[in-house]
């Protein structure tokens, strides 16, 4: 690892938005990036071997955790080979998945490299997540009955668990109480549906919440978040809060309204990429960044 983190001000977790693709519909989705696959990468992510070297600079770099998003990544056949890159270069390692495409094989081929395993889960009625956009192909949900099985799955295996919880106008007056304890994951991140022009506006006037909605889902779940030492993130704790990479390459920022891109990381190196974006290091450890990974 290099030295450049040490004793810095920048974020030392950077999320690589590896793969555009995906195969639900989420009508919130920050990450889009159809923007991205118009205008420069049209199949939607890199090929293999220029995003192991973006993997490999970022761990050159000094960054100590590598979250794998997209898009759905493990519908990326060599993410397996990107997770071992980052490993080697001594990252923590973690995948940010929607579930649908985890198998027990996947698990078991990972283990060792991977160390967090994010299930995105923000309702558990099928009617909801139908609603909602997060079902594959829009249509076909995973039940409660498969997050719970997988999140079995997931920690006899000897991952660390955490369930990312999107809400919005969808699931806010949803009880996600008792699903929560019984899973018990090692991190639970609740955050308020943020509108990203260029990404998620088209639907903003679907899923948008206020801040007082999204306290009273909050307030609801109290007993979950006391219980598991919850994050809780709003717009304003969100933005400007991650280190983030598209699926080009390129470090983005959502200090704005919409996504700010650099130039790619493979032209100008990590340092060259880094000074043209704005994340803040203070709001990183205000909304609970910094954690025991």
């Amino acid at each position: 690892m290099g030295n450049t983190l040490i004793e810095s001000t920048i974020i030392p977790s950077v999320n690589y938005h590896l793969w555009e693709p995906c195969n639900m519909r989420c009508k919130f989705c920050f990450a889009t990036f159809q923007d991205v696959k118009k205008d420069i990468l049209p199949k939607g992510h890199l090929p293999k071997e220029k995003s192991l070297q973006v993997v490999e600079q970022l761990g050159d770099f000094g960054f100590e955790k590598i979250t794998f998003a997209g898009g759905e990544p493990t519908l990326c056949r060599w993410l397996p080979d990107l997770i071992r890159a980052a490993k080697s270069k001594g990252m923590t390692t973690c995948v940010v998945t929607n579930g649908s495409n985890l198998s027990d094989e996947w698990l078991d081929a990972n283990r060792g490299h991977l160390d967090w395993i994010a299930l995105s889960i923000d309702s558990i009625s099928d009617e909801t997540n139908i609603e909602a956009g997060r079902a594959v192909a829009g249509r076909r949900p995973l039940p409660a009955s498969c997050y719970r099985a997988l999140a079995k799955s997931i920690k006899a295996r000897g991952y660390q668990l955490k369930i990312n919880t999107v809400v919005s106008k969808f699931n806010c007056r949803e009880d996600l109480n008792a699903f929560i304890l019984t899973v018990r994951p090692d991190r639970w991140q609740i955050l308020q549906a943020l509108k990203v022009e260029g990404q998620n506006d088209q639907h903003y006037g679907a899923f948008y919440i206020s801040e007082q909605e999204f306290g009273q889902f909050t307030t609801a779940h109290q007993e979950s978040i006391r219980a598991l030492d919850a994050v809780v993130e709003t717009n304003e704790a969100i933005k400007g809060s991650y280190l983030m990479v598209d699926p080009a390459g390129r470090f983005f920022d959502n200090v704005e309204s919409g996504y700010r891109y650099s130039s790619p990381l493979l032209e100008v190196g990590v340092a060259g990429a880094l000074g043209q974006v704005q994340p803040e290091m203070k709001k990183f450890l205000s909304r609970g960044g910094r954690y025991d990974w």
